[in-house]
């Protein structure tokens, strides 16, 4: 299980941090409206100063075993934007970030992690406490709240989230999961998944979206000039196919300077670089990646080689 990474206790004062300022012991709400969710459980343990919390090295599940199928999913619904935690731009640990001005339309693949026991009953970013029981989710860009379909691409179970906090802020993670959405879709207790996040708008129905366990082959790969081409990757050949996953280290209109990336990630032998053309607004663009790879760790070992050779800030891509 991956810890989350944590910000500044300054950031959090202005609302746009990643686990908010500290509430008073046993001041949460209660974690579900049925009365087989866990609500009659301990109260959330708030004592511990926002550094003292901080300073713990590893998150946890509670102790007690919960069966998330009591857990009701939120239904969304229309409200206001929170007063705190969608200030635009802001910055953790020296990155700026933008916050979207609404989230219709968003849709997007990448890795999850999930948060839990180190987190709970301390405010989230929109100054909530946070509730480990619930279906929620810390995003970096998402208006505070949005609604969100969360897919684990390896599995197919999905679950529908409330989105009030801002993070992951970690290399290569897309969301962070509340334990109980962490669960009810497989990513708890192995840590992270390959997760699909699709927005979700109050009143309106879902839209209809394609199988999300077949991964789509990677478009006319060739070799860097100089480099080593990898066979091929195989083709799904049906449904329920695993996702792959890529660590993209650029996206290029000139294919000059397509293969002048791919030929620096080939040299320093960081594994199979490929460059796939793709067409994005019309407009024809190469992306040079590495992959496939085993996992989310291995994306977040090469993620540090590349930033350390100079090669920029790489980013996770599944097909």
């Amino acid at each position: 299980m991956k810890a989350r990474f944590v910000c500044l206790v300054a950031f959090a004062l202005v609302a746009t941090g990643c686990g908010g300022a500290r509430t008073k012991r046993g001041s949460a709400p209660p974690p579900a409206s049925q009365a087989s969710a866990p609500a009659a459980r301990n109260a959330p343990e708030t004592s511990l100063s926002q550094a003292e919390r901080y300073r713990q090295s590893h998150d946890g599940e509670p102790s007690e075993k919960i069966d998330v199928s009591t857990i009701p999913e939120p239904v969304p619904v229309p409200e206001p934007l929170s007063r705190y935690g969608n200030r635009s731009p802001y910055t953790v640990l020296g990155q700026s970030y933008q916050v979207l001005a609404s989230s219709r339309g968003y849709a997007e693949r990448g890795i999850s992690s999930w948060y839990g026991n180190k987190f709970h009953g301390y405010m989230t970013s929109s100054f909530e406490p946070y509730d480990m029981y619930k279906f929620t989710a810390a995003h970096k860009s998402l208006p505070l709240p949005s609604w969100a379909r969360v897919t684990n691409l390896e599995n197919g179970k999905s679950v529908v989230v409330r989105v009030n906090d801002r993070g992951p802020f970690h290399d290569n993670r897309l969301i962070d999961l509340s334990y109980a959405a962490a669960v009810k879709i497989g990513v708890w207790p192995k840590g992270t998944g390959l997760v699909e996040v699709r927005a979700l708008q109050p009143g309106e129905a879902e839209p209809e979206r394609p199988p999300v366990t077949v991964a789509s082959a990677p478009r006319a790969p060739r070799p860097a000039a100089g480099a080593k081409m990898p066979p091929p990757a195989p083709q799904p050949a049906a449904d329920g196919a695993s996702p792959r996953i890529y660590l993209q280290v650029g996206a290029f209109g000139e294919a000059a300077n397509a293969e002048r990336a791919a030929n620096a990630v080939a040299k320093a032998g960081l594994g199979d670089v490929r460059v796939v053309e793709a067409e994005v607004n019309g407009r024809s663009v190469r992306r040079v990646r590495i992959g496939p790879l085993r996992d989310a760790d291995e994306a977040d070992r090469l993620t540090d080689q590349i930033r350390r050779l100079g090669l920029g800030e790489a980013r996770v891509a599944i097909d």
